[in-house]
């Protein structure tokens, strides 16, 4: 989001329009990321007050079927409550109404703030329902709310990576996948999700009990819905698409057991907020996964850095070190990249 304006793409190239000020170095990289074996499969488990033998706790996000989770028994009955937390204090959300597919909503029951399924997704920022006020994003965010952008977003916007060393949704998706596998079981927030690419492939593995499709974009979400709703291969029953902010998470904390993050952290506002706000919602063991447009890498020459320093109005881009000393400062352990020109996938884990 480096510009507020975005010119017609058959005038500028789209690499050249998003990632000007992209390094294209040359080295050779092996996509062959280390794996963490640190925790056992995890499964999402709630409590029920008031069964004495396994039941379904069926979460509906209109209008996509619902993502059941299996609820186990315990004897002193307690429940937990819905996945999603209240963006405003955290506390765990209660259902409006009968649960199942004739769902109003949500309430907090702390604050009251209530929150609703509409317009294909189901909206979790602090300004959900909001009549008169209005908050204006910085440039880079506002500009993949515009329709043009999220339209284009896999229609030749994404293909144009390469150019900067990504090497394909395919092989991202599988390097992801190796890092995530002591999540297998657990339920994945793809972050940034955009149209949903990253987001359909690690519902389509069947390998995670539940994936949550997040993006502060109301248009890429509507267009992850396209995609979704046209894919005759995807079931739907494992999916569920949510407008937050990665800087504000609607989950409650320890609650999730992945995280992804697709050439997305050089887009958000404050890195660290972000990164921090995942650290929390994670859970012991839990991992996050992220992939981004470096600054420059340790390869490039000296003189050439001073040129590639950031700018207040261009995207965030960081070097290596600064992404590793942003993961470790916020609490996360374990840290590993893979590095090909300006493109760097990371991975690092809660302890």
């Amino acid at each position: 989001m480096a510009t507020s304006v975005l010119s017609p793409p058959f005038f500028h190239p789209l690499h050249q329009l998003q990632f000007s000020k992209c390094p294209r170095l040359s080295s050779k990289s092996h996509f062959r990321p280390r794996l963490l074996r640190s925790i056992s499969q995890r499964t999402i488990r709630a409590i029920s007050a008031v069964a004495a033998e396994s039941v379904n706790l069926t979460l509906s996000l209109f209008p996509f079927p619902p993502i059941i989770f299996e609820l186990g028994t315990q004897q002193d009955h307690a429940i937990e409550a819905d996945i999603f937390a209240c963006p405003v204090c955290y506390e765990p959300l209660i259902r409006k109404g009968p649960s199942g597919l004739n769902l109003s909503g949500f309430m907090c029951k702390r604050c009251k703030k209530t929150y609703s399924s509409k317009d294909r997704y189901l909206d979790l920022t602090v300004t959900a329902g909001l009549r008169d006020y209005t908050e204006i994003q910085p440039a880079r965010t506002e500009l993949f709310r515009s329709p043009l952008v999220s339209f284009l977003y896999e229609r030749g916007w994404r293909q144009n990576f390469r150019q900067s060393g990504f090497p394909g949704p395919d092989e991202e998706f599988k390097m992801a996948q190796e890092y995530f596998e002591s999540a297998e079981g657990g339920l994945l927030v793809d972050v940034s999700c955009g149209s949903g690419l990253f987001s359909r492939k690690f519902a389509k593995s069947g390998t995670y009990s539940g994936v949550i499709a997040l993006d502060f974009s109301e248009n890429m979400l509507r267009q992850c819905y396209d995609f979704i709703e046209k894919d005759d291969t995807l079931s739907t029953n494992n999916i569920a698409l949510v407008r937050a902010d990665v800087s504000r998470l609607p989950f409650s904390s320890g609650s999730v057991d992945a995280v992804h993050a697709g050439a997305a952290l050089h887009c958000w506002p404050s890195p660290s907020n972000a990164v921090a706000e995942i650290t929390r919602t994670l859970k012991n063991g839990g991992v996050f996964v992220g992939s981004t447009f470096l600054r420059y890498s340790s390869k490039t020459p000296w003189f050439l850095r001073p040129f590639r320093e950031r700018t207040p109005q261009g995207y965030g881009y960081l070097t290596e070190e600064e992404i590793k000393d942003l993961c470790t400062s916020c609490g996360l352990t374990n840290y590993s990249s893979k590095i090909q020109q300006a493109f760097i996938m990371f991975t690092a884990q809660k302890p």
